[in-house]
């Protein structure tokens, strides 16, 4: 790895760790924060809602900014914008502060999250992004794991206020390492520059408004169908989302320069794995949703050792990340993506099927299954995207791949949440409820659009060749 790939995968392996800490982390400090500012559940429940709705409104946009004025400038803003807003909510006087400020560390991420993902596009070559990835993704599992630890540790040593400082030095450390460092551009990126329209014309702000109201309001739906007593609300909220991406599907046919270019529309192995993202992120999630609350309220397990259980998927997802590009190269992204959803789909298959005596080993092999099937399938899905998008296009793909993995784990949640409630006396116990087995089916749709994806892994480039050294003088042979 040359020097100038070095920085690049620091920024991008921190940064996406950053983002998957601070979520997990917020969850274990909520409780201490909503006694220490007198906020009621709803305020609180704001401080996590307001932030992935401005995520997941903002991330394509994010991505069309990187690809139009550098990846690495609209990552060096996101990272600085996170570590203010997260030094904000830690000094915030009231809830209403930490909310608003929550807000800016969304908009904060939805630069720094696509950033991620189109750095790499832009610095390895297509033979060589599935290894980045595969790291990428093996620390985002770590962090995720260790989150709640370190969460409950800060909560209860320092208090709640603790665990956004946690986060301002590792993202400051890597905004400032971003704007050091030079991205290189290729003639395919100077050649779509050069055809763009200026100014924001070739920003498209209608589709990007359109967009961002149609993802904004699908999240918060999903969010609202989720709490007891707001169905009808998020009914209402998903409906509008509706309605706005019928609208968006209408400008975008029309306009000169759509924000969703459709040369990566019209790419089966970008909308392939896009999809897969998708539906392995619904499954994934809500059946972890279901497993806590059987773990927790039926069994009656403490957290500690609830997170035991299923420790496996934790587990798995960090060792079985950097198995995952030579498996690629070996089997072809398609077989190697089929195996990670089948995978998938029979951990949550045998999950829905434990009923309330199971112990900890079948708790422990479902959990295993989820990890190894889920990383499998995301490092496989997460490099057909990037890699087959163009690179002039590659913040927009990477947004794309974020938006599903922002939207997936919404989508399953919110469906638990719904199916748990028909079954009123039996629904916390998989083999008794509905919400495992709707989830399963959701796993079961990344089957066929991991069949969509390419055959062949990409083929190995030249090495690049390495300039002669200016302090040097050539050598000339007699």
């Amino acid at each position: 790895m040359n020097r100038r790939r070095t920085p690049v995968l620091a920024c991008s392996v921190v940064g996406a760790a950053v983002v998957a800490l601070d979520g997990t982390v917020l969850t274990v400090a909520q409780p201490a924060l909503q006694r220490d500012l007198h906020a009621d559940v709803g305020q609180v429940q704001w401080t996590s809602t307001g932030y992935l709705v401005a995520v997941a409104s903002l991330l394509v946009f994010a991505g069309r900014l990187g690809d139009r004025h550098g990846h690495h400038r609209a990552f060096a803003i996101g990272a600085l914008g996170f570590a203010a807003a997260s030094a904000g909510v830690a000094l915030a006087p009231g809830i209403g502060a930490v909310i608003a400020l929550r807000v800016l560390q969304g908009v904060c991420g939805a630069l720094l999250q696509p950033a991620t993902l189109g750095m790499l596009r832009t610095a390895f070559p297509p033979d060589r992004l599935a290894i980045p990835i595969a790291v990428r993704t093996a620390v985002i599992g770590l962090a995720a794991a260790a989150g709640p630890l370190v969460g409950g540790a800060l909560v209860s040593s320092y208090g709640w206020r603790s665990v956004f400082l946690l986060s301002v030095p590792p993202t400051l450390a890597i905004g400032l390492l971003a704007l050091t460092t030079g991205e290189p551009r290729s003639r395919e990126r100077e050649a779509e520059d050069h055809r763009a329209a200026p100014g924001l014309a070739a920003l498209d702000p209608v589709g990007a408004l359109l967009l961002a109201v149609a993802l904004g309001l699908l999240v918060h739906g999903l969010v609202e169908a989720a709490r007891p007593g707001a169905a009808a609300s998020g009914a209402l909220a998903c409906a509008g989302a509706a309605v706005a991406g019928i609208a968006l599907a209408r400008h975008e046919r029309r306009a000169a320069h759509p924000l969703l270019p459709p040369e990566l529309l019209r790419s089966v192995p970008v909308v392939a794995g896009v999809a897969a993202l998708l539906a392995a992120s619904a499954a994934l999630f809500g059946s972890l949703f279901v497993a806590t609350y059987f773990l927790q309220d039926v069994q009656r397990l403490d957290p500690l050792t609830c997170a035991l259980r299923v420790l496996p998927l934790a587990l798995l997802m960090v060792l079985g990340a950097p198995l995952c590009p030579p498996l690629q190269r070996r089997f072809g992204p398609r077989r190697t993506a089929t195996a990670g959803a089948a995978l998938l789909t029979l951990g949550a298959l045998l999950l829905s099927r434990l009923d309330a005596t199971a112990g900890a080993l079948p708790v422990g092999v479902c959990s295993a299954l989820l990890g190894a099937g889920f990383v499998t399938l995301m490092v496989t899905a997460t490099s057909v995207v990037v890699h087959r998008a163009p690179e002039a296009h590659a913040g927009v793909a990477g947004g794309l791949q974020q938006t599903a993995m922002n939207v997936g784990p919404a989508l399953g949640v919110a469906t638990a949440t719904l199916l748990l409630t028909l079954v009123p006396h039996g629904g916390f116990v998989p083999a008794e409820g509905a919400a495992l087995p709707a989830l399963t089916a959701i796993a079961a749709l990344a089957l066929p659009a991991a069949l969509a994806l390419p055959g062949t892994a990409p083929r190995r480039t030249r090495p690049e060749p390495v300039p002669p050294r200016p302090d040097r003088r050539p050598c000339v042979r007699s």
